[in-house]
């Protein structure tokens, strides 16, 4: 059995739901293996969201590097980052990473195709919505990503940013982004949302919205951990 260590923090909220996640979807795989073994480090969110803001990805490299530097010498077998807009400098950070890490993008990716979806939307933070590493990466499996409209993207960066990081979870916001999701399947001829936050799948529990499937990124994350922990 293979020790997970997770990059944590990134927000609090949505780390606290891997946690549980892992433990259950392990459980009930291996009942009769007990417990999951997994190791958190909890990063300072401020400081990650600081570099990300000023762009300063070189830092951002550096100082999720230094942290699984502190997981890979308390003894784990590989390592996620617990958070999508992280992503950004993946490439980057897998090819310096004491530990072999397990994308949230690519677990993504070979959920979508797996279910046979070609055109997905994709919600997160700011950052997330507008980088590339996404549509990058599903495009080599001939599946587009789209983003949603300028302000529909302002719409949801600040209800992540104000009030999901922080564990605020209002039905206004929920109706809101929900919306969205309505507005891209009339203009973009979507088949799929990504939740490309994870703490969006703590307001959108539900598994669609008006026919159109969510990618739950944590859920499909947590899933392809537990699928390495067992190999």
């Amino acid at each position: 059995m293979k020790t997970l260590g997770i990059i944590g923090g990134i927000g609090p909220e949505s780390t606290i739901d891997y946690y549980h996640s892992i433990i259950q979807v392990f459980r009930t795989r291996k009942p009769e293996a007990g417990y999951p073994p997994l190791l958190i480090n909890s990063i300072n969110l401020d400081k990650l969201r600081a570099f990300v803001e000023a762009g300063d990805f070189r830092a951002l490299v550096e100082y999720l590097l230094e942290e699984l530097w502190k997981l890979q010498r308390a003894g784990v077998d590989f390592a996620l980052v617990a958070a999508n807009t992280p992503h950004l400098v993946f490439d980057d950070l897998q090819r310096a990473s004491p530990l072999p890490l397990l994308s949230i993008v690519e677990a993504t990716r070979d959920a979508a195709r797996a279910r046979g979806m070609k055109r997905l939307a994709l919600f997160g933070t700011r950052f997330t919505m507008q980088a590339r590493f996404y549509p990058d990466v599903f495009s080599r499996d001939g599946i587009d990503v789209v983003a949603p409209n300028l302000p529909d993207q302002d719409y949801i960066h600040d209800k992540y940013m104000n009030e999901l990081i922080n564990g605020v979870f209002l039905p206004e916001t929920r109706a809101g982004l929900l919306a969205v999701v309505g507005r891209l399947k009339e203009t973009s001829g979507i088949d799929g949302v990504i939740l490309g936050g994870t703490e969006l799948p703590l307001i959108l529990r539900e598994s669609a919205c008006e026919g159109i499937p969510f990618l739950n990124t944590t859920k499909i994350h947590v899933e392809a951990a537990v699928d390495r922990m067992s190999s």
